[in-house]
């Protein structure tokens, strides 16, 4: 971890050059990370703002368990499952239960071509397959493949053990290789 005591330290007299600093080292990756949760700009904005505010506001109080960067995502994610809760309807128990989709295709995909795969098309199957995974899905898969956080990183930020992140990840790789193996699969036949 690194030694953001410095940071802290700056923060806590309100120096706005020390602010700046971080405010430029993660606002975008908070933004994409809210974006990715939450499919608005305007919310994602929102949540960039109400982190830095808490960041303002509550750096007195910060305790140095975990790097600034970690505080930052661990906000930032506590933001945006605070506004999914809040936009969609309370779930009946028995949806909790439903089991997890395993696969039931797999296709090799050695053979699409690399222009296939590198393709608009094909990364707009891959974010509409990102955003159908489940938000606690959804979250680790952003947080460890897409901002490329540690384990162990992406497990303090949601408050999970590394074990826990390790079987979300498996579980949101299946469910995106199930979502696009037909896409790809009729990219294969093609050929």
């Amino acid at each position: 971890m690194p030694d953001d005591s410095h940071l802290i330290e700056g923060l806590k007299r309100r120096d706005s050059a020390v602010l700046a600093a971080l405010f430029d080292d993660y606002a975008d990756k908070i933004y994409r990370l809210a974006a990715n949760l939450l499919h608005d700009e305007q919310q994602a904005d929102g949540v960039v703002q109400n982190t830095f505010l808490a960041l303002i506001t509550h750096a007195d109080g910060f305790e140095g368990r975990s790097s600034i960067g970690t505080w930052l995502y661990r906000v930032g994610y506590n933001e945006c499952m605070m506004r999914v809760r809040s936009a969609r309807p309370q779930l009946e128990l028995d949806a909790l239960d439903e089991p997890d989709v395993m696969p039931t295709q797999i296709v090799d995909w050695s053979g699409v071509p690399e222009s296939v795969i590198d393709s608009e098309e094909a990364s707009d199957q891959m974010e509409r397959a990102i955003r159908s995974l489940k938000p606690d899905l959804r979250s680790v898969f952003i947080l460890r493949d897409v901002e490329e956080l540690s384990t162990a990183e992406v497990a303090q930020i949601l408050n999970l053990t590394e074990a826990n992140v390790k079987v979300r990840l498996h579980r949101a790789r299946l469910a995106l290789r199930e979502s696009l193996s037909g896409y790809f699969a009729e990219r294969v036949s093609q050929r």
